[in-house]
């Protein structure tokens, strides 16, 4: 009845807002939401909706301006750096290290780092409330710090 009921009306808001492309995922995720959270919808849950719907957007646009930084970063980094067989052997480092993490861990910095999450998404996929996630999350990141600061050879002088 939810849906029904309000599904074109915000539809229609995330359409004035993004494409079409991305408002039928942005809707979704908006009613995912509401139905998370049905017991605690107010009497008229429009405006909830938005609000929601605002929220999904807000998240996308943060989403796509760390990946394109991102790929700035990496763009201007394979052109200062023609030899990329360094970054190769310190990927293959930096993923040998990355599996030396606790799975909980390694986990919560792949759905972050590679998969591009917000935290509260990281954590519905990895089963915990969000500041459980923030926590993981903040262990991993000081636990890899510690690893990629130790003495760790890379991988192909660890091999030798």
């Amino acid at each position: 009845m939810l849906f029904r009921r309000h599904h074109g009306h915000v539809l229609a808001y995330v359409l004035r807002r993004t494409g079409e492309a991305q408002a039928e995922d942005v809707v979704a995720e908006t009613f995912t939401a509401a139905w998370r959270h049905i017991d605690r919808l107010p009497d008229d849950p429009l405006p909830w909706l938005y609000r929601t719907a605002q929220n999904c957007l807000s998240n996308d646009r943060r989403s796509t301006r760390r990946r394109e930084r991102l790929a700035g970063r990496l763009a201007a980094h394979h052109r200062v750096e023609p030899d990329h067989a360094p970054g190769v052997v310190e990927e293959v480092r930096l993923r040998a290290l990355l599996w030396e993490l606790p799975p909980g861990e390694r986990e919560a910095l792949m759905l972050i780092s590679w998969e591009g999450l917000d935290h509260r998404m990281a954590a519905y996929v990895a089963g915990c409330s969000a500041p459980a996630f923030k926590v993981r999350l903040h262990r991993a990141r000081k636990r890899l710090a510690g690893l990629l600061t130790s003495d760790n050879p890379p991988v192909e002088e660890a091999t030798r």
